[in-house]
């Protein structure tokens, strides 16, 4: 089964809204448990995995000001907050039986072990999952430049991006019920379309270190398996 395997290290990109569920805020626990077995399913594949997760669903530093937050401030807070999403994923992933380690690029020696790119290669290597908290460690950068930066760092074969929706499409799909679906986009089309995958800063990391990024419902079962199998399920960036 190994050799049918398209993508063997991947960057799993999770927003912090997918853990929501049906709920306005905070985490659903049938969706930590959802999450826990798709990943399951292809570690035991031998694929190496990655996950970048955001906060959006406990806190959103862009919105912060709404609230008389300091930019930098509410930015450092949405960081927190993606620890938090770690330690739940982490801890449902193990009661499945799958290893992982949390890492955050904020020390907090206590609930996660600090970013060192050589220490997360080798637990990739070691067929362990691993968690990337705390976002880039700094404001003004988004999640998905985290998860941008990490693949990068560790050489993922891809960014697979996990989303309500099957794909990307013309427009919001959701809204629009014309939108229509690509299959295959490059880096440039995506840029003279202005379809939006990624923010500006990620999107780029992306394009010059030739990472291609997958798009794809995470919330049917099974997707996950067949996007790494190589199925075309998804769109492909690249």
């Amino acid at each position: 089964m190994t050799e049918s395997i398209k993508y063997k290290r991947v960057l799993l990109k999770l927003s912090g809204e997918t853990l929501m569920g049906d709920k306005s805020f905070g985490i659903d626990p049938e969706k930590l448990k959802h999450y826990a077995r798709e990943i399951h399913t292809i570690v035991g594949l031998g694929v190496e995995v990655a996950i970048v997760i955001g906060g959006g669903n406990i806190f959103r530093g862009l919105k912060a000001k709404d609230s008389g937050i300091e930019r930098v401030q509410g930015d450092y807070m949405g960081m927190l907050a993606t620890v938090i999403n770690g330690m739940a994923l982490q801890s449902t992933l193990e009661a499945h039986g799958v290893y992982s380690r949390l890492v955050s690029a904020i020390e907090m020696k206590e609930v996660a072990e600090p970013y060192i790119r050589r220490r997360a290669i080798r637990h990739l290597e070691k067929g362990r999952v691993v968690i990337f908290s705390g976002g880039t460690g700094s404001p003004y950068f988004t999640t998905d430049s985290a998860a941008a930066l990490r693949a990068s760092e560790i050489n993922a074969d891809v960014i697979l991006k996990g989303t309500r929706v099957d794909g990307i499409y013309s427009a919001d799909p959701e809204i629009d019920k014309s939108a229509v679906k690509y299959d295959r986009v490059t880096f440039n089309e995506v840029i003279s379309k202005n379809l939006k995958i990624m923010d500006k800063t990620a999107f780029t990391m992306c394009h010059e270190n030739d990472i291609p990024i997958v798009v794809f419902n995470i919330n049917k079962e099974g997707y996950l398996k067949k996007v790494v199998l190589g199925s075309s399920l998804g769109t492909v960036v690249e």
